[in-house]
């Protein structure tokens, strides 16, 4: 562990966090997240990172993800209750840069057939890109409920014109050990996108969505 944060102080912070929760329980489920404070680090001249990383463990179980699919894919779909939609559905957008920013704020993920990706922007125009939301590619060789977990499982770190960022990294309801796991790959991974690695790194704190921050370094 190359970390700067060490196992005890992720730990503590870890069980602070869902001590805070339990504290003060909320009617839906906190989402915890990573706040990362940048240094030495010009949003305008260097060069902005994005970059994905699948953790261990779903940080966001209510995740909605929708399959824009051929007909066997919205089949499937319709069997796993899973939102799908097909060609003629997108078609009936009609470009409507309303419409398909409004597809695109109602669901946080998109899985597309083969088919289909190729025709999106086409179909759609530029909508779901500009959200950050083009859809990842879903073959008939793979399981569609693996495929939707793996998109749950993935976070996006992608730097903005700010110099601080957050990420959901887990939820109130994991034990310490999964959340400690997640809280762990996303800070090494991070850490790896930067330039200058552990000197462009000001702050990292962890908090549940209504708790208080807890320092990580």
């Amino acid at each position: 562990m190359s970390s700067k944060v060490s196992r005890d102080t992720l730990y503590e912070c870890v069980n602070a966090v869902l001590q805070a929760s339990k504290d003060k329980k909320r009617n839906f489920l906190e989402t915890v997240e990573l706040q990362i404070g940048l240094k030495n680090y010009d949003p305008q001249k260097d060069k902005r990172f994005s970059g994905t990383v699948k953790l261990k463990y779903i940080p966001r179980p209510k995740m909605q993800v929708c399959v824009l699919g051929d007909q066997q894919h919205c089949d499937e779909a319709k069997s796993l209750t899973v939102p799908c939609m097909d060609a003629e559905a997108l078609k009936k957008l009609n470009k409507n840069k309303k419409l398909v920013k409004k597809l695109a704020k109602k669901y946080d993920a998109f899985l597309a057939s083969e088919s289909l990706i190729k025709q999106i922007p086409r179909l759609l125009g530029p909508g779901l890109n500009k959200a950050g939301k083009f859809p990842g590619l879903l073959s008939h060789q793979e399981s569609m409920t693996q495929k939707i977990d793996e998109v749950k499982a993935t976070i996006k770190f992608q730097m903005k014109k700010v110099l601080c960022l957050s990420v959901a990294v887990g939820h109130v309801d994991m034990t310490p050990d999964e959340l400690a796991q997640n809280v762990h790959l996303s800070i090494n991974f991070l850490v790896s996108l930067l330039k200058k690695h552990w000197q462009n790194v000001r702050s990292l704190h962890m908090k549940s969505t209504m708790g208080p921050p807890q320092r990580l370094y």
